[in-house]
């Protein structure tokens, strides 16, 4: 029996791209298609444009085109999402409507996982359409997620990868609602392997992505993928009090028991400030013991699996 293909499409305001997309996939597939089927998903996120009509078009002229309509602009991870839950294939594939993910490549994400990948991510060597602020900013980004984070994310992966059964399966466990799926996928694990390419300069239409939305996304996905943030107030506190306690003790002590005996002349006020700081450091460390509290709710709140299993065998359900 052969496989199939699941090609997931997010659209927002892609209508100009919808046909271009949709033939280059037509002709990728054609080029192994005696070994799988194949359905292409189109995930309209709620464009304002005529992208709507557009897939519904194709859903009648080819049976394998597929449309989920959501009712709103919920954004790209949940379109993902959306699409991921839905598919009926044996594997997936995640590509972007603007043709910037090239489709010609899709015969080398299906070799390497013939080849026992679970996961092919592609990576993004060169962005025809990213300034210096762009390529500066998420340099800056990948770095701070990965010093913080549980799991690595790949530096410039994206989310135009291939995705086995087993860990679409996985990834739909995930329950949390602010997400970056590239993040939770590399959390997930499984044998992966990378393809390399050069992003083209959009053909139509514009980026669904403003400034301000890759910031948020941003700030979601350092907070949803690590505990640092809630723990610096914490870490601050118990700097301070490790500076400023034997500095207050040693004047103290000076001032009072010695009579200014090394000369230094500590003032009063200048004691008291060192004291404010002090309890400064003290009400920041029990605001860090609270986080500590506050990181475990969040983590039984968002309800990841506990593992993740990519292979059993000769193991009999226990009754």
């Amino acid at each position: 029996m052969r496989k199939k293909i699941s090609f997931i499409i997010p659209v927002y305001n892609e209508s100009k791209n919808i046909a271009l997309i949709y033939q280059a996939l037509i002709i990728e597939f054609d080029k192994f298609k005696g070994n799988f089927e194949c359905e292409i998903i189109f995930v309209n996120d709620g464009s304002k444009d005529d992208s709507y009509e557009k897939i519904k078009e194709l859903t009648k002229s080819d049976g394998r085109v597929k449309l989920i309509d959501l009712s709103r602009n919920f954004g790209k991870e949940v379109a993902l999402v959306a699409g991921l839950r839905e598919l009926n294939g044996d594997l997936a594939i995640i590509i972007d409507a603007d043709l910037q993910h090239p489709p010609h490549l899709i015969p080398e994400f299906i070799k390497k996982w013939e080849a026992g990948s679970e996961m092919v991510v592609g990576i993004r060597k060169k962005n025809s359409g990213a300034g210096l602020l762009k390529r500066l900013t998420s340099f800056v980004f990948y770095s701070i997620i990965n010093l913080l984070g549980a799991a690595e994310i790949e530096s410039r992966s994206t989310d135009y990868r291939l995705l086995d059964k087993k860990v679409i399966e996985a990834f739909n466990l995930f329950t949390e609602h602010n997400r970056i799926s590239r993040g939770l996928l590399d959390w997930l694990g499984f044998k992966r392997s990378y393809v390399y390419f050069d992003a083209g300069i959009r053909i139509n239409g514009k980026p669904s992505y403003s400034k301000k939305k890759l910031f948020n996304l941003a700030v979601s996905s350092i907070i949803s993928h690590s505990l640092f943030p809630l723990k610096l107030a914490g870490y601050l506190g118990i700097l301070i009090i490790f500076f400023s306690g034997p500095l207050g003790a040693f004047i103290f002590i000076d001032k009072y028991i010695f009579d200014d005996y090394t000369g230094y002349n500590f003032s009063g006020p200048a004691l008291l400030a060192l004291l404010n700081l002090f309890l400064t450091g003290i009400i920041l460390s029990c605001l860090g013991i609270i986080s500590l509290y506050i990181g475990n709710i969040q983590n039984e709140v968002r309800n990841r699996p506990l593992y993740v299993i990519r292979e059993k065998k000769n193991l009999s359900k226990k009754h």
